[in-house]
């Protein structure tokens, strides 16, 4: 028998190697078990986040962007750049090195907070106890007073579209072209496929994107939804809602997308088609058959508002349970939980998690939508403020989209915040404190704000709720 832990972690992603540096800095004997192997052939740590997923997407869609300014939009600043191109492979090397530095940095954190890294594949047995399999298959069995299960999630394939090497792959292949196609076929208009279509459109790419859903963004605020709408076709995303993907058949370096929408069969030719149709959670093989902890038919496990589940001293986190599947989500369930395992009173608070779309703009939002609001009988009072009429913004040369805040029309205390616009993922963190602290859209109004910033257009939307806008006309009579 191996050495006994306080808490084990399964999965070093943004929630387990959280939770597990947590555990430790609070005096408990904590082990991280990870199996992820990098393009180095060593066992890495920071899951899909770090590795194939909110990073290095971040560095292509970062690069591309700087890439669009300097050919088109420099020109307006009396910037003359000449003849701007892009090299795909450095800009790749340098996603990779991002990639490698942050890994590489969670191992320095495991040191320096003595968290114990164990490399291998993880599975709870019986007794509190995980087993884990090491890379040559060689099994040791680990005791453990309390087990996190952080094993997150993995990209949903559909039988319409096999994945096949470098000709259909998942928003993992999507981050490793060398070379931007032409035609690039997207499935799914969700948060991938947006931000991965956004990167090779930029590069050159006709991207067309294949939504089965007839609403484009169900989950965001109609009207913000319906302005990203707008300008992601602006920029040239061919965005069909409505495009049920029916087949697809390869034919040498193109492959032939069949799908129906409302005029019937349809068929298109990309020379690369990225799948980007959601992501199931990662749980087969990580809890042993007899084990108790129960699992609802998709795969996710069970958990209580506080990540316990149903057997005691087994808890769950992240993407492997309910909720929406982010990044900073699973790490505040990982301090949470870490703070109850410690013997602490913790909660999160589901209500005030924000979302961001990294395109550009970013679409970024926290709380209710206002739809949501009036389906639940609640009624709302709403501001908006674009950022055509923010100074900052037209210094910056980025004045498309806007800012809105929905209030409770009889407590004037804020439901929702949603922003399209540069650096909206920014901007949104004023929505989620004062959610947190229960404000009102007066306490906003309120606040100074320094000026010229983007920020603003967040005072702007804050007063104009009761119709007190100071930088353009307002709709409604001031009170």
């Amino acid at each position: 028998m191996a050495d006994k832990f306080d808490v084990i972690v399964i999965g070093a992603g943004p929630g387990g190697y959280v939770a597990a540096i947590r555990a430790a800095q609070l005096g408990l004997k904590a082990a991280c078990v990870e199996k992820w192997i990098g393009k180095e052939g060593n066992v890495v740590h920071g899951g899909t986040c770090l590795n194939v997923g909110c990073i290095p997407s971040k560095a292509l869609l970062e690069a591309s962007h700087k890439f669009v300014e300097a050919k088109h939009d420099f020109d307006d600043m009396g910037i003359n750049a000449g003849d701007v191109t892009m090299d795909v492979r450095k800009m790749m090397a340098r996603k990779d090195k991002i990639v490698k530095n942050l890994t590489g940095g969670i191992s320095g954190l495991f040191k320096a907070n003595g968290v114990t890294a164990i490399e291998g594949t993880g599975k709870v047995v019986s007794g509190k106890q995980v087993e884990v399999t090491d890379l040559d298959g060689n099994t040791t069995t680990y005791d453990a007073d309390n087990i996190v299960v952080a094993a997150g999630s993995v990209p949903v394939e559909i039988p319409p579209t096999p994945l096949t090497e470098g000709l259909i792959v998942d928003s993992t292949g999507a981050l490793e072209f060398q070379e931007t196609p032409k035609r690039l076929g997207v499935i799914g208009a969700g948060v991938i496929g947006l931000e991965l279509g956004s990167v090779w459109n930029r590069l050159g790419s006709e991207v067309t994107v294949l939504e089965a859903m007839d609403s484009f963004l169900p989950m965001v605020d109609t009207a913000i939804a319906k302005e990203t709408q707008k300008l992601l076709k602006k920029q040239g995303l061919d965005i069909k809602l409505g495009a049920r993907v029916t087949g697809s058949e390869s034919n040498g370096d193109e492959v032939i997308v069949k799908y129906t929408d409302a005029n019937g069969e349809q068929e298109m030719t990309f020379d690369k088609l990225i799948v980007c149709v959601g992501r199931r959670p990662y749980t087969k093989g990580v809890i042993a058959d007899g084990v108790s902890v129960e699992l609802d038919e998709r795969g996710f496990i069970f958990v209580d508002d506080q990540c316990r589940t149903n057997v005691p001293g087994v808890y769950a986190i992240g993407d492997c349970v309910r909720g929406p599947m982010l990044a900073h989500k699973a790490s505040e369930e990982g301090i949470m939980v870490a703070d109850i395992i410690a013997g602490h009173k913790a909660e999160m608070n589901y209500d005030t998690i924000p979302n961001v779309i990294y395109t550009f703009p970013e679409v970024a939002w926290v709380g209710m939508t206002e739809q949501d609001a009036k389906a639940k009988g609640i009624e709302v009072k709403t501001g908006s403020f674009p950022f055509a009429a923010s100074g900052r913004a037209m210094a910056n040369n980025a004045t498309e989209g806007s800012a809105k805040i929905i209030a409770d029309a009889e407590t004037d205390r804020i439901l929702g915040m949603h922003i399209v616009g540069q650096h909206a993922g920014e901007m949104i963190a004023q929505g989620v404190i004062a959610m947190e602290f229960g404000s009102s859209a007066e306490d906003l109004a309120l606040t100074c704000y320094a000026h010229p910033t983007m920020s603003e257009a967040v005072h702007e939307a804050a007063l104009a709720v009761d119709g007190h806008a100071i930088h353009m006309a307002n709709r409604k009579k001031r009170k």
